[in-house]
């Protein structure tokens, strides 16, 4: 377990970006180069701040990668630009969490519940954002990211500029991409096609996307794509199947760490 003394008061920093060197894999901004973040099962972190300050223009920089199955991130704070989060693989939870970023900042193939989140888009010199990247490479795969009961909204620097930006919840990485976004505010800053091809056709008959009851400006679905793989949830059985108790068997092992979770919807 690691435990510092909250957001902005404990901070791991470093700056190791693809633009500065690095791979994508090895650019933990706290780690030498070909040292993972957390990968043995069961880890813990809760009120730290991770950071990589490589800055908007270095490409991929991660904050964090999470290899460790069982593992919870409690009140910690992400921050970055590109590729800020990597859910590498794994069960992951993350509670009462925020993680800023641009271009694919939360991405990986974990199975991994965002629950009670802040995700703040930041301003991107591509003038386009995604939250998510899933890279979910076998349809028999149990992975996915999902975004409950969280908010989306924009940073302090996109707000001025937001008018002018592009910002998508999600683009799927490898062929069978799967994120649910679920009872979730989202805020005007997304884009009403709600998500955003990776190249061309690929991945939009195999991807699984959706969205169920989620409130705010930016989440009405009526101008959503219309790819195969969209969904908009309307019934809670189906939405149940992404709940912590169901896509993560959180009831089992999550009470043991101490941190508030909901079970169901």
């Amino acid at each position: 377990m690691l435990v510092g003394d909250g957001i902005g008061q404990t901070i791991i920093t470093g700056s190791k970006s693809v633009g500065g060197g690095s791979t994508t894999f090895n650019c933990f901004s706290f780690l030498k180069c070909g040292i993972s973040a957390s990968v043995g099962d069961g880890f813990i972190a809760r009120d730290i701040t991770f950071r990589n300050t490589a800055g908007p223009k270095n490409n991929q920089a991660v904050a964090l990668r999470s290899g460790s199955d069982l593992s919870v991130f409690y009140k910690c704070s992400f921050e970055g630009y590109q590729d800020t989060l990597f859910v590498h693989s794994g069960r992951q939870f993350y509670r009462e969490c925020d993680i800023y970023g641009t271009v694919d900042f939360i991405f990986g193939n974990a199975a991994v519940v965002f629950q009670n989140c802040n995700i703040f888009a930041r301003n991107p010199p591509n003038k386009t954002n995604t939250v998510t990247a899933q890279g979910r490479t076998d349809p028999n795969d149990t992975s996915g990211i999902i975004i409950h009961n969280s908010r989306v909204t924009a940073a302090s620097d996109l707000i001025p500029v937001q008018s002018s930006v592009k910002t998508f919840l999600g683009r799927p990485w490898q062929q069978y991409s799967r994120t649910v976004f679920m009872k979730t505010f989202l805020d005007s800053l997304i884009n009403p096609a709600g998500w955003m091809e990776w190249k061309g056709n690929f991945a939009l008959k195999t991807l699984y996307y959706a969205e169920y009851m989620n409130t705010g400006p930016g989440s009405s679905t009526s101008n959503r794509v219309r790819w195969p793989g969209y969904h908009v949830l309307t019934s809670a059985s189906e939405a149940s199947k992404f709940t912590v108790s169901n896509f993560i068997a959180g009831s089992f092992w999550l009470p043991a760490t101490g941190v508030p979770f909901a079970s169901g919807l």
